[in-house]
């Protein structure tokens, strides 16, 4: 049997959504080098200790063993996407993905033997940014493609068993016009509001390296108007990191152990000692930063488009400055949704299972 997914190669996690699943899946995107590991106690989850061989075609170092996730996570050795990365051709990317998919084969079922091996045939949706999708959408879905196979060593409850992954068909959309095709259909992708489906509405899609502005105009989305910008959350992620080791002495190992704080709203840090320190006036100021900017972008684009209706503010990256984006848009209403940076994931569900001959609804083009 076939699964249809979305998966949603973020640069700060990726996220997989399996039709029939209630279930999305979130891992973040840092990988370190595996080893053996000296087990004290094991996790009590396997997201937390995602130890992986990963066998593909598609990589340049296949059969390699990685921590995955919140397992490298603390690593000194991890390593995150970065501005220069192309998730369409990074390995760092792919490792992730094909991780995420071969949990997604077992999440929700359990397997008798270690040893065993599992089948698992997929159609996939996912996208890329506006600024890539023209020169690599055609790579991506080339490089997705095909068999993998990913063992899980370590890791509690799956130890020992291995994931064959057969990816049949690979459906790429671009960021932000597929969370707004979600927004705008059910489940069974029928429309279910008409002021998306036939309106002409801007998005701002803030991702961790890239924030897209697609324009899209009764589900199409328009080739001249709509653009991206080579920065995301994470130049200021990045910049709060330094800023508070140089004035407590203490480092985030990654930028997602610093976003899952703020998330969390605990800006309190432990200083060598028994000391603390509130980092939330840095947190204030380079979010502020990065408000400011989105906002001035966001009234650009609808000055020199004057038809769009309205503006959703949408991604991870609305979510973590939402209310700085508020402050800084002043009388200038924008939209915001609940779960945003969930959206273009099941909407790249949508259109796999569209594209798959689920459904004739309308959707927006690729």
């Amino acid at each position: 049997m076939i699964k249809i997914a979305g998966i949603d190669v973020g640069n700060d996690s990726v996220k997989v959504v399996v039709d029939g699943s209630s279930r999305p899946i979130l891992i973040p995107s840092i990988v370190s080098p595996g080893y053996e590991r000296h087990i004290l106690q094991e996790e009590d989850s396997p997201l937390k200790a995602l130890d992986v061989q990963i066998r593909s075609p598609k990589l340049k170092r296949s059969n390699q063993r990685y921590f995955v996730g919140m397992l490298a996570m603390e690593d000194q050795d991890n390593s995150e996407l970065e501005e220069t990365d192309n998730k369409a051709t990074s390995d760092q990317a792919l490792v992730v993905a094909l991780t995420a998919l071969a949990y997604a084969a077992l999440a929700d079922q359990s397997y008798p033997a270690a040893g065993s091996l599992e089948e698992v045939e997929y159609i996939i949706g996912t996208g890329l940014p506006v600024r890539s999708f023209v020169a690599f959408h055609s790579a991506f879905e080339e490089r997705l493609t095909g068999e993998h196979e990913v063992a899980f060593l370590s890791t509690p409850g799956l130890r020992g068993r291995t994931v064959r992954i057969t990816i049949r068909r690979v459906v790429v959309s671009v960021e932000g016009a597929a969370a707004l095709y979600h927004l705008a259909t059910n489940d069974q992708l029928q429309v279910n509001n008409d002021e998306i489906h036939n309106g002409c509405i801007g998005i701002c899609e803030i991702g961790a390296l890239t924030t897209d502005f697609p324009v899209v105009k009764r589900m199409n989305i328009d080739n001249q108007f709509s653009t991206g910008e080579q920065f995301g959350l994470a130049a200021y992620l990045d910049s709060i990191i330094r800023d508070v080791e140089d004035q407590f002495g203490y480092r985030f190992p990654s930028r997602a152990k610093l976003i899952g704080r703020i998330r969390n709203r605990e800006f309190a840090i432990q200083r060598v000692g028994e000391g603390k320190a509130d980092i939330r006036p840095i947190v204030d100021m380079y979010f502020s930063r990065a408000a400011q900017k989105l906002v001035d972008l966001i009234r650009k684009r609808w000055k020199k488009y004057p038809d769009i209706e309205c503006f959703y503010v949408l991604g991870g990256g609305a979510s973590a400055l939402r209310s700085y984006i508020i402050d800084a848009a002043g009388s200038m209403r924008l939209r915001f949704e609940e779960d945003s940076e969930m959206l273009n994931v099941h909407g790249y569900l949508k259109l796999a299972k569209s594209k798959s001959g689920y459904s004739q609804s309308g959707a927006p083009a690729n």
